[in-house]
């Protein structure tokens, strides 16, 4: 019935949340409690009153046209392309190489332990499977690392291998169901799935780019209508991946029947998105559509997950049948993904373009393998009726193949991503830098300190007694004593760290400047992104201990203002904007930025922040590092300004009617928030500034 199976995804959801809150309190892992919580289900729908649990069911077509590209969008959408480009041959080597190794480790060694121990299981079966399971899923796993502070770049280098093995998993997984459905021929069998794995890979990879940079013009052409810029942002992920299926059931080219890979392409295009296409809405679109997608990620990888443990639970291979196919195929699994982190990143390493990545990197991405919904959307693709001459057992070949891909999922969720927190601190990844060490001194000093002028607020509000104020004020400046002695102890050079701290601060301001700039209109997209892309390039360099850049002008001309000038031609669109003016806004947006930067060195001092940054050697450092910067700047402004005088009063001109709209608009707004004025007139007066 149509209302059980409403009532049974509602339930499900509320289910959900309670997980989530038991999650929060036990610290485990919200995956891992969400496919008991699903396995628990099968025995409640037994009881008459509760059978409406069971009745929503996923088929594979609602978890690969629904759920999928929600879960790729949302992932896809936040990382940044720059990241990607700074690490592309670790992650490729790991998303690509590393999961053929994997794929075909699992294949051969599986079937020959298989063979070995009686059990007679075709070589393509465990190929699909090791197609099927090599595929990592980053949604707990990231997690886990943000909460035990794994390096960022470790993090990214993860998720970008969790993000592009999605679609090199299921293109592989494609190309053996069709040798198992049309048979192996040789060479031209080898050749064929050589070809389908490359076509599905780069026509999805341009494909991708093209739903992208479509849905990222459409979004600018509708911005300030919100409405309309969220429905483009709901749109293009479904959109981009029911358009490379359909695309895909169409192409056909030399009596070629060319498959595109949706599953790269939605994520192209996502990346585009988020890259491209979000600096081009209104600004609080762009901040609303975060939380947006993050609550419909929750929510599809609530259900995914509490479903997959309904699946299992329901499988109808008996299980102790499964039971050691399942424990030999865990093994498996460990030992493929351990030679295939091992090898990749070996090879990565020899390359030497990137930084190294160390062992206990390898280590950690060995072990925080997880694996989910792609698997389990992948386990729901093989055909029921899908068989082999010498399959000669009870149960198909698609219930061999869920059972044991499940109880792999299961021992990487209930194992794995239970112990990620030892493995991080055992390996030592999370051990903090000096400046993160000094910050964490300083921080608990200027807490305590926070709290001595609180006490002696409760006293002067008779909250407290004066014998009570004197126990408490003693005991906060006895713990503010210990922690500044652990401070220099702990700091053998505090002066170069508080610079560091400092200029991680002060690089901070500048971004939040720099998006205010940006909402303001005072500068366009490009502008915004350069500038956005050498603050975190600062940043990063300072997290590092790297020394910082002594010109500004060394990112003028960087790879995104080439690969943005390269879609203009693409697209036959115009320059906004001629060169001597796009260099002269560069360094006067990086004049203003540095200028704030200055400022709030001056604040700190006479702030409460002086508890935190008060070593004046390194105020002394960064502002002379700031100071520097600002007079090679002033230099490059003046240089531009010789080549066309007639330029600043120009910008000067557009940059106070930007502002001058802005604050028209605010003060509309704010007129309309306080309800000094009614809605009525509020849309009045905004259609008559729209029109303006």
């Amino acid at each position: 019935m149509a209302l059980d199976v409403y009532l049974s995804i509602f339930t499900l959801m509320f289910f959900s949340l309670g997980i989530n809150l038991l999650a929060l309190k036990t610290r485990v892992p919200y995956t891992v409690l969400l496919v008991i919580g699903g396995s628990l289900l099968i025995p409640l729908s037994k009881i008459d009153i509760f059978s409406f649990v069971t009745s929503f069911q996923l088929t594979p077509e609602s978890l690969f046209f629904i759920f999928l590209p929600i879960l790729i969008f949302e992932s896809a959408y936040n990382i940044n392309i720059r990241n990607i480009r700074e690490n592309k041959f670790s992650i490729s080597m790991l998303a690509i190489v590393g999961l053929l190794i994997s794929v075909f480790f699992i294949g051969f060694v599986g079937h020959w332990c298989f063979y070995l121990l009686g059990y007679d299981v075709p070589l393509l079966v465990t190929l699909l499977f090791g197609a099927i399971i090599s595929a990592t899923d980053p949604v707990a796993v990231l997690s886990l690392f943000k909460e035990y502070g794994a390096p960022r770049r470790l993090t990214l280098i993860f998720e970008g291998e969790s993000l592009f093995n999605d679609g090199t998993a299921f293109a592989v997984f494609l190309v053996f169901i069709g040798i198992i459905q049309n048979g192996f021929h040789g060479t031209e069998t080898v050749l064929q799935g050589i070809f389908s794995f490359t076509t599905m890979i780069l026509g999805g990879v341009f494909f991708g780019l093209f739903m992208g940079l479509l849905f990222s013009k459409l979004i600018e052409w509708v911005k300030g209508n919100e409405h309309l810029e969220i429905t483009l942002t709901l749109l293009v992920a479904h959109f981009t991946f029911l358009f490379t299926e359909l695309l895909s059931e169409k192409l056909i080219i030399y009596d070629h029947h060319i498959h595109l890979s949706s599953i790269i392409a939605t994520l192209v295009s996502s990346i585009v998105m988020g890259n491209f296409g979000r600096y081009k809405m209104s600004t609080g679109v762009e901040e609303y559509m975060e939380k947006f997608w993050s609550y419909f990620a929750f929510l599809a990888n609530s259900l995914v997950f509490i479903l997959m443990g309904l699946l299992f639970a329901s499988l109808s291979i008996s299980i102790h049948v499964a039971i050691f196919p399942i424990m030999l195929m865990i093994l498996l699994v460990a030992v493929a993904r351990a030679v295939s982190v091992y090898a990749s990143i070996g090879l990565a390493n020899l390359n030497k373009s990137e930084d190294d990545i160390p062992m206990n990197w390898q280590h950690l991405l060995s072990w925080g393998s997880l694996r989910g919904a792609i698997a389990i959307v992948m386990v729901m693709f093989i055909p029921d009726d899908i068989d082999l001459p010498n399959w000669n057992y009870d149960f198909s070949i698609k219930e061999f193949i869920t059972a044991i891909t499940i109880g792999s999922i299961y021992f990487t969720l209930i194992i794995k991503a239970t112990t990620i927190g030892k493995v991080i601190r055992w390996l030592k990844i999370d051990e903090l830098l000096p400046h993160e060490k000094m910050s964490y001194f300083k921080s608990q000093a200027l807490i305590y300190q926070s709290l001595k002028a609180k006490t002696l607020q409760l006293l002067e509000h008779k909250d407290i007694s004066e014998p009570q104020y004197r126990a408490i004020v003693s005991q906060y400046h006895s713990l503010y004593q210990q922690v500044c002695q652990q401070c220099q102890v702990e700091n053998k050079d505090p002066s170069h760290v508080a610079e560091n701290m400092l200029l991680l601060y002060t690089l901070a301001v500048q971004k939040r400047e720099l998006k205010e700039l940006f909402r303001r209109d005072e500068i366009n997209e490009s502008i915004y992104k350069r500038n956005l892309a050498i603050l975190e390039t600062q940043t990063e360099r300072v997290e590092q201990d790297k020394p910082q850049i002594d010109s500004l002008n060394d990112y003028l001309d960087n790879w995104i203002n080439k690969f943005n000038h390269i879609l203009h031609r693409l697209l036959f669109l115009p320059d906004n904007i001629n060169k001597t003016q796009e260099h002269y806004l560069y360094y006067r947006t990086q004049n203003k930025l540095i200028t704030k930067a200055l400022e709030e060195l001056v604040l700190i001092k006479n702030s409460a922040l002086i508890e935190i940054f008060d070593d004046p050697i390194a105020i002394e450092n960064t502002t002379n590092i700031y100071q520097q910067l600002k007079n090679k700047n002033i230099q490059q402004m003046k240089h531009e300004l010789l080549s066309n005088k007639a330029l600043l009063d120009d910008l000067n001109l557009q940059s106070a009617e930007a502002l001058l709209n802005m604050a028209r608009m605010d003060t509309l707004k704010k007129l309309h928030t306080k309800e000094i004025i009614s809605s009525k007139l509020f849309i009045l007066l905004k259609q008559e500034i729209d029109k303006a």
